[in-house]
């Protein structure tokens, strides 16, 4: 969309009006004679500090009555500035800083004689003892509220800390104690539930609006909200979609895992982001801001909303994060591949082959839904659930759309004839 300038923008008016022209004379007058009073520059600046603090006084208010202020607040220059300034607004009253804490030993240093208290030679060597413990912040992160029961999406690495207590500051400056409700097993993503305070009623949150990952262009404008460095709350910053579908290795809260299909964005994410949401300009969520390039400026990334909705459904309907399972080694296939083995297609999902065109150990895994269904070795899964499988729109990518024990149609390409197969998903354990 082409950038446009508000058309009725003006700026402040600095003029006074004319029924003020005396008191301007009558200013100007005071300070002239109090700057002979006090002498030179020095007796200006003198006059000029302390009519700052009393001038309301002598214009009769003018400030008030908008003798030099504008007559409005700031006015945004741009519509794009508006729609920044608008999305913040709407969205940071769901954006929750998560403080965790945890109960750490208290070391207590004293000395001992290794040699016994017969030595003749005072030898100390010190040593730690514990004595009691003490609860010490070990770490912070974002979040952002889902439902108004007050259910928060953050990444899995800010709640990682096993034994620990999670605190929820909220955008009203409110502190909440939250329990974990799931963790995903596979993807960086936890559910987090805000607990009532005793004897407080139970309380409606603010919840986030989701937009939709799928159609996200590169250079589009979004913003980031986090908690920053786990100090600055609810910081913003502006950037826009570097980049889709990044595979990324992330590393953080003691685990690492390989990402995929991840938002890529130069809008600054800083340590205590992490959880934080991504928004498009209408105040959409659109990402959850996971990581940075440390080897990098302004290299920042994030997991796809959608992928994340279907695990705010799942905890709220079966109350874990689970995966369909299908069982079979793959490639995609690609216009080389059809070339170089004159294959009759150039997409689908081609069983028991690697990159290359190999033929690899195993293709089917026994006892899986794809063994059920009689899925077999050079098979080539044109369709799952009708939707086309191509390098874009991965087979991987098309299962995850789905739950386990869920029925679909797919359909193969076996020695030139199609054929339509029906299997259950199972679930993934590993």
């Amino acid at each position: 969309m082409e950038e446009k300038f508000l058309s009725q923008y003006d700026p402040p008016k600095l003029t006074p009006p004319r029924h003020k022209s005396t008191k301007i004379i009558a200013l100007v007058i005071l300070i002239a004679i109090v700057s002979l009073l006090f002498g030179g520059a020095g007796g200006f600046y003198f006059a000029e500090f302390y009519l700052k603090g009393n001038i309301d006084k002598f214009l009769n208010k003018g400030l008030d009555d908008g003798l030099f202020a504008p007559e409005n607040n700031y006015i945004p220059q741009t519509s794009q500035e508006q729609k920044i300034i608008d999305a913040v607004k709407k969205t940071s009253p769901a954006v929750v800083s998560i403080i965790i804490t945890k109960d750490l030993p208290i070391l207590e240093r004293y000395y001992i004689n290794p040699f016994g208290p017969d030595w003749p030679f005072n030898i100390e060597i010190p040593q730690y003892r514990e004595k009691g413990t003490k609860k010490q912040q070990v770490g912070g992160g974002t979040g952002f509220i889902v439902s108004p029961d007050g259910m928060i999406l953050t990444n899995k690495h800010v709640v990682a800390e096993e034994g620990a207590q999670y605190t929820v500051l909220t955008n009203e400056g409110r502190k909440y104690s939250a329990k974990i409700l799931a963790r995903d097993p596979y993807y960086d993503l936890a559910l987090l539930k805000i607990e009532n305070q005793k004897n407080e009623k139970e309380k409606t949150f603010s919840v986030v609006e989701f937009g939709d990952s799928t159609n996200l262009q590169i250079g589009q404008t979004v913003i980031a909200i986090g908690n920053a460095l786990g100090e600055f709350e609810n910081t913003v910053s502006v950037g826009v979609v570097s980049g889709l579908g990044r595979t990324i290795t992330a590393t953080g809260g003691g685990m690492t895992e390989v990402l995929e299909d991840i938002i890529q964005t130069d809008a600054a994410i800083n340590l205590g982001n992490s959880g934080g949401p991504l928004l498009n300009l209408a105040g959409e969520v659109i990402g959850v801001n996971v990581a940075k390039a440390l080897s990098g400026e302004n290299i920042a990334f994030a997991i796809p909303i959608n992928r994340a909705r279907k695990a705010i459904e799942q905890v709220k309907n079966t109350g874990k994060i689970t995966y369909p399972y299908l069982g079979v080694y793959y490639t995609l296939v690609t216009e080389d591949l059809k070339q170089e083995f004159n294959l009759s297609v150039d997409y689908g999902a081609w069983v028991g082959r690697d990159s290359r065109g190999q033929k690899t150990d195993q293709a089917v895994i026994a006892g899986t839904p794809a063994h059920s269904a009689g899925i077999r070795q050079d098979d080539i899964i044109l369709e799952f659930g009708q939707e086309k499988i191509t390098i874009k729109n991965s087979l991987a990518k098309i299962i995850q759309k789905y739950n386990p024990a869920e029925t679909v149609k797919v359909k193969i390409l076996r020695q030139g004839q199609e054929k339509i197969l029906v299997l259950t998903l199972g679930e993934r354990t590993n």
